[in-house]
């Protein structure tokens, strides 16, 4: 199916299926109850010239600002709108999984419900999804934040989150993409990995590009962020580097460790029985003697967490069924 946009929009031939709608739009809301008329109407206006069906979905986060009563109002009155009302504030990534898993459509976007992502900018991302990746991500090129909380930190997350997981983009912490659905679903959210998607989506062997686009100081409410994500930002980066690296051999890492240690014991072991033997020296109070039984009982152990592993990462895959790679195509010889 080919669709095209008016002349100042970019063309998109997304070649999606007739069932379920073409594009589903997740926002999580946390306590933005003044946002959300104008990000339903932004929404609604980016989408209208693309002749593409889509969906709203709004994943309330535990607001207590009214956001749920006013969205309960709005889903009844606005036939694309779809709302969900998690329990309790579990955090964005959460919400955003919910999103994903209620998206009924071929490409799913995301933005946040703050209006400082522009919904305008959507056409663009489908567009430059159509050329053949599997994401699309924004670049708040011009960001609209403060320089010293948000900014520089910001910087400095991007730049060590590309180095560490190779995947190179200017701006992991920009909500605004576009994602298949396909890609999503190999996708599983937990902790606070929501910033890290790109890196999780190059592990499922995404094709991967960036867009700049517009980025708005916020006009309501207040950030939900603050400097204090810096250590969790790392703590969840090592994970990520983990999955990256080692997720179907972790025996390759702490199998290797173990064993380093196994044979640093062993060797300050032997150096101290023949030190006992060939010069009858007391061995006994000192401390290589203590090191190398540390060095002996730590290779020992992590040798068993690599082992433990190995039987997670099966039960993982297999119970699942996650096969250990993914296919993006597959041809064969067909006789005319």
């Amino acid at each position: 199916m080919s669709n095209s946009l008016s002349s100042h929009s970019p063309e998109i031939s997304l070649n999606l299926p007739l069932l379920g709608p073409d594009i589903s739009v997740v926002v999580p809301i946390y306590n933005e109850v003044e946002s959300i008329p104008r990000l339903i109407d932004a929404i609604a206006d980016s989408l209208k010239d693309t002749n593409l069906s889509y969906e709203l979905i709004c994943v309330d986060d535990g607001s207590t600002d009214g956001s749920v009563e006013l969205l309960r109002e709005k889903v009844a009155i606005t036939p694309h709108l779809r709302a969900i009302f998690l329990r309790r504030n579990y955090g964005q990534t959460p919400a955003m999984s919910a999103g994903f898993n209620h998206a009924r459509g071929r490409i799913i976007i995301t933005l946040d419900g703050d209006l400082q992502n522009d919904p305008a900018d959507i056409p663009m991302l489908l567009a430059k999804l159509d050329e053949g990746y599997d994401l699309v991500s924004g670049w708040r090129k011009k960001r609209q934040d403060a320089a010293l909380t948000r900014l520089l930190p910001s910087k400095i997350a991007n730049w060590l989150i590309g180095k560490i997981t190779g995947v190179k983009i200017h701006d992991y912490g920009c909500s605004l993409k576009a994602y298949r659905s396909e890609l999503v679903a190999d996708m599983h959210l937990y902790g606070e990995l929501h910033r890290f998607l790109p890196a999780l989506a190059f592990i499922e062997g995404a094709r991967i590009t960036e867009l700049p686009v517009r980025h708005h100081a916020r006009q309501y409410g207040k950030s939900k962020y603050g400097l204090g994500r810096t250590f969790r930002v790392v703590l969840d980066l090592l994970t990520v580097f983990f999955m990256k690296k080692f997720l179907t051999r972790p025996m390759h890492v702490f199998g290797f460790l173990g064993i380093l240690a196994i044979l640093a014991g062993l060797f300050l072991g032997f150096y101290l029985t023949f030190v006992k033997l060939a010069f009858g020296e007391n061995i006994g109070d000192r401390p290589l003697l203590i090191l190398s039984v540390v060095l002996l009982l730590t290779g020992v152990q992590l040798f068993s967490i690599g082992l433990l592993g190995e039987l997670l990462m099966r039960t993982y895959h297999e119970s699942q069924g996650r096969p250990i790679y993914r296919v993006r195509e597959a041809i064969e010889h067909k006789e005319k």
